[in-house]
């Protein structure tokens, strides 16, 4: 206040009392007063130097990487000229410690000469909630920046908003908000000069801005090279070369969270003796890991737990219950229908709860319809169901999870071949209810289109669900539900060589079977065992599993998986001795025609012509083919019958006739990659190659073959890229 004075009037004598100087405030302590007064204050602020431009916003950390993409999309909405319509509004949403905050500060930095009157920071996360108060005091702050002095701040808080507005309308500034956490908080802060800009970060989407023109901007986590990067920048190029595996098993194990390598790196540069080696060791532990990627200073702690118990603090009840629920499904993705089944709540009342959990950057929801939890994410949800919900709630959810994917996974397995042998009881496993509606056992695949592919396609997307669902399963004893969810789900790697995946959901399949005291059960999930050890070069394994599988089935009388066995068993002698292979499809053969297996007497012969053709009678091998393929035909088994046709070029390869040998490969390449037979496309491809006269087209085959392994992971594409590097 400069100045304050006062007139006495009427009187007959004129008074005034005048305070020379500067007086700070709006009262006055004076002595008696007679008659009307009127005082004159002055709110202009007192004379000086001209005021600096703000310049709020905090440095962005160093080493920052690879935000290109958000950056350059914020360009092109807050970067507007003189005299764009309205204030451009962007809002970067993500989880907490996805570097929402690091990616504002470093666009406002490149950007400051866009903003000559200005850059201003609110940190909302360090304001009061309740009743406006931290709106108020954001906007308190701003005026502040704007040259307004406490004593004259207006008390109320619309009168600081209108305050504001005038304050900012010839302005043209950047107003950054951190940590919003409503939409309010961003639109009374909107300034009013022609070229000034909003940018937010929040851990909520904040929809409701977008109704405004907002523009919504989620920052996904960094990718693998750009955690390396990070990781390297942080601790130093040499540290990451020197253990370039441990390296990249820590941006692994932090999911490409900017805190979480952040905070490994501190703990990594705090302490030099810690090697990455041991960093990750620690961290392989799931149930310690996320206490474990923490750094102390003093008697402050940063944790990524803390970081994520702000956000979960805020959720509505249901929507903590079912971020508690989804910490427990063993599954990385889930549907609403599936996550009621896990909670027990309605269907609409879990959709309105992942809405929630959507909105808080706590979930990701796909293009399919399923919600998606960050791995660090999910070991916080599941250590606070640990605490919070009762002792045998993991077990329970775990169940009816199971249970789902067990029934799901029989249908598409009777959807893709019903007549393959199967130790599962379909009823059992499904309920006969549910298979008296669809007697053909196509359950949902068979709503439209193809139910055959719908179901390969549906095992496909699910293939890493279900593989965590059979660990967690057998983990709580579920031994019947694993090893027939483990039957079902072999029917996939039939089709697709996920050899890894098969070689471990059979090895749980068959553990689980031996507990449950199913010898059929396992001796034919030990005898498909075979099939990815074999792929895998692992020979003498495959051999013990297929004398266990032997034995077993003998043990349980079953005639048909006796029969099947010995033809796992010939698969083994052919690559050791062809004349045991060929007795053991002859017995195959027998034991088939005993049991009255028609396709399995069908397959029986096919494996025996192919030993037939390996070893040299062509003759016998392509009558032997033909006859299996035409009855492969006839029972609808086209996947098998192309093999046949494929094995019918090979015996001419082997005969001499190259033309006819080519006609066989080619149309068996086009029927095995329509029924989706990569792995058996891929053996034809190399064959075909070997047959053609044409070296750019034999070359060809080797790199579709080649794309095909390297997808699978088979140890042949190191065989077929040799080849392509020696042509």
């Amino acid at each position: 206040m400069s100045g304050w004075e006062s007139e006495q009037s009427p009187a007959p004598l004129h008074v005034v009392n005048s305070l020379p100087g500067t007086v700070h405030g709006q009262l006055a302590q004076v002595g008696s007063v007679h008659g009307g007064i009127t005082f004159n204050y002055h709110s202009a602020p007192p004379p000086g130097a001209e005021p600096r431009r703000p310049d709020q916003v905090p440095r962005p950390p160093r080493r920052f990487v690879n935000r290109e993409g958000p950056l350059a999309e914020l360009d092109a909405v807050l970067a507007g000229g003189q005299g764009a319509e309205g204030c451009p509004v962007g809002v970067f949403s993500g989880l907490p410690g996805i570097g929402k905050t690091a990616a504002a500060c470093q666009w406002a930095h490149r950007h400051q000469d866009r903003f000559p009157d200005g850059q201003f920071f609110v940190d909302f996360g360090a304001l009061g909630e309740g009743a406006g108060r931290d709106v108020s005091e954001a906007l308190a702050m701003c005026l502040r920046g704007l040259g307004v002095h406490d004593p004259y701040l207006p008390a109320r808080l619309a009168d600081r908003a209108a305050l504001y507005r005038t304050m900012s309308a010839d302005r043209r500034m950047l107003v950054v908000l951190d940590h919003v956490s409503r939409p309010a908080q961003v639109t009374a802060l909107l300034p009013q000069g022609d070229g000034s800009a909003v940018l937010a970060t929040s851990t909520w989407r904040l929809g409701e801005l977008a109704l405004d023109g907002a523009a919504l901007l989620h920052l996904d986590v960094l990718d693998h090279s750009s955690s390396l990067e990070l990781l390297a920048a942080l601790c130093g190029q040499q540290r990451i070369e020197a253990e370039p595996e441990a390296a990249a098993a820590l941006a692994g194990l932090c999911g490409g969270l900017p805190m979480a390598l952040r905070l490994c790196a501190a703990r990594l540069t705090i302490h030099r003796r810690l090697s990455i080696g041991s960093l990750v060791g620690e961290l392989t532990d799931e149930h310690s890991r996320l206490g474990r990627i923490t750094v102390s200073s003093g008697p402050e702690e940063r944790t990524m737990a803390a970081a994520l118990e702000v956000v979960y603090r805020d959720l509505p009840a249901t929507a903590a219950r079912i971020y508690r629920t989804l910490g427990l499904m063993p599954n990385r993705a889930s549907d609403p229908a599936l996550v009621a089944l896990a909670s027990g709540f309605p269907v609409q009342a879990v959709q309105a709860a992942l809405d929630s959990l959507e909105a808080a950057s706590l979930l990701t929801g796909t293009e399919d319809g399923r919600y998606v939890m960050h791995s660090l994410v999910r070991l916080h949800s599941r250590e606070l169901a640990r605490t919070l919900d009762p002792p045998d709630a993991e077990r329970a959810v775990v169940s009816r999870v199971t249970g789902h994917y067990r029934a799901l996974a029989v249908l598409a397995d009777l959807a893709i071949r019903a007549d393959r042998l199967r130790i599962t009881v379909p009823s059992e496993a499904v309920g006969a209810e549910g298979l008296a509606t669809d007697p053909i056992g196509t359950g949902p695949f068979g709503r439209a289109g193809d139910p055959r592919q719908n179901a390969l396609d549906w095992l496909e997307a699910e293939r890493g669900n279900i593989l965590a669902v059979l660990k967690a399963a057998s983990t709580f004893g579920f031994d019947r539900q694993v090893w027939q969810l483990s039957e079902a789900f072999t029917v996939l790697f039939l089709h697709h060589r996920h050899l890894a995946d098969w070689r471990e959901s059979l090895e749980l399949g068959a553990d689980a079977a031996a507990r449950d005291g199913q010898p059929a059960a396992e001796a034919r999930l030990r005898s498909l065992l075979s099939r990815p050890l074999l792929d895998l070069g692992r020979d003498d394994e495959a051999r013990a599993q297929l004398e266990a599988a032997d034995q077993l089935a003998v043990e349980s009388g079953h005639l048909a998986l006796q029969a099947s066995v010995q033809e796992f068993l010939g698969r083994y002698w052919e690559r050791h001795d062809p004349a045991r292979a060929a007795d053991a499809y002859r017995a195959s053969l027998a034991l088939n025609v005993q049991a009255g297996e028609g396709r399995g007497a069908a397959l029986a012969r096919y494996f025996l012509s192919c030993a037939q053709s390996a070893g040299g009678d062509y003759t016998a091998a392509l009558a032997g083919l033909a006859e299996a393929r035409q009855d492969l035909l006839a029972r609808g088994d086209e996947r098998m019958a192309a093999r046949a046709l494929a094995d019918m070029g090979r015996a001419r390869a082997r005969a001499g006739d190259r033309a006819a040998a080519a006609d066989n490969l080619r149309q068996a390449v086009t029927d095995l990659r329509g029924e989706g037979a990569s792995h058996y496309e891929a053996r034809a491809l190399e064959d075909l190659a070997d047959v053609l006269d044409t070296p750019a087209e034999a070359r060809e085959c080797l790199r579709r073959a080649l794309v095909i392994y390297e997808e699978a992971g088979s140890p042949r594409a190191v065989e077929v890229l040799a080849r392509l590097a020696g042509d």
